[in-house]
């Protein structure tokens, strides 16, 4: 074989090789789109119709003290914290219960401190509804990852413990806590009244912007058909309203919000 043909086979070989993997990359590229579109598709198809959905939050907002010593002339925190709890129920838009739009299973899961106060340790704890507004450190409803919701149908059952009814007729609630905003924190002040609430927090001298915190959590439900949704909510922690600010005691807020939850499996 002379060199003119051996380079003719070098090149030919050379222009199969390109040749191939530009036909692979396309097909790949095909594939891919393929499947995106199929799963997009697919999406779309479990999302026609909104099952769950959440539109309104109630929020309370104040602040307290725990270990608090008093004296004639002093008053000492050991704690200071601010508190904000949040209610709101999960809804559907049908007035017949179904398989589809009721409850097997629901947990919070993934709860992140997206924005962290300046001053403080915050945390989010399970409320019971019938504890709602009240200042209350009950650590044992303290969630570390994930609060699973006990599902019921009975007309009698223990609502201090996580639990829904499977026809959605009870509220999530849960309490933001800010804890430890003063430690060991003397006031000399002791003409007027202590007030435990909010008041605390403008004797104090905190800022309030300096107890700014947003959070998230991860609602996932599983109805009574094995379809499984989730939802991301957000909460920005209120400290005001058009009223007045937790300066004056305590805040109540009702916010609109427009969360879906989209169906997933």
């Amino acid at each position: 074989m002379n060199i003119k043909k051996i380079i003719i086979t070098i090149v030919s070989v050379i222009l199969l090789i390109i040749l191939l993997s530009l036909t692979y990359n396309v097909l790949n590229r095909y594939i891919l789109k393929t499947n995106f579109e199929n799963e997009i598709l697919s999406f779309a198809n479990k999302n026609q119709e909104t099952i769950f959905e959440i539109n309104k939050i109630t929020f309370f907002s104040s602040a307290n003290a725990k270990n608090k010593n008093i004296s004639a002339n002093s008053y000492t925190i050991e704690n200071l914290y601010q508190y904000t709890d949040i209610a709101f129920f999960i809804i559907n838009n049908k007035e017949e219960k179904t398989l589809e739009n009721t409850f097997k299973k629901v947990s919070i899961e993934n709860i992140k401190i997206n924005n962290r106060p300046i001053e403080g340790n915050p945390q989010l704890y399970f409320k019971s509804i019938n504890h709602f507004s009240k200042s209350e450190i009950i650590d044992t409803n303290l969630i570390q990852n994930k609060l699973e919701f006990k599902i019921t149908s009975e007309d009698k059952t223990d609502l201090e413990a996580p639990t829904l009814y499977n026809n959605l007729a009870n509220p999530i609630t849960l309490s933001y806590l800010n804890q430890n905003i003063k430690t060991d924190y003397t006031l000399t002040d002791t003409s007027s009244a202590i007030t435990y609430d909010g008041t605390l927090l403008k004797k104090c001298n905190i800022l309030l912007n300096n107890l700014y915190c947003n959070l998230s959590f991860d609602i996932f439900i599983t109805n009574n058909l094995e379809q499984k949704f989730k939802s991301t909510i957000f909460i920005d922690i209120p400290l005001e309203n058009e009223n007045k600010t937790i300066y004056d005691g305590n805040i109540n807020l009702k916010k609109e919000v427009n969360y879906k939850f989209y169906r997933y499996e």
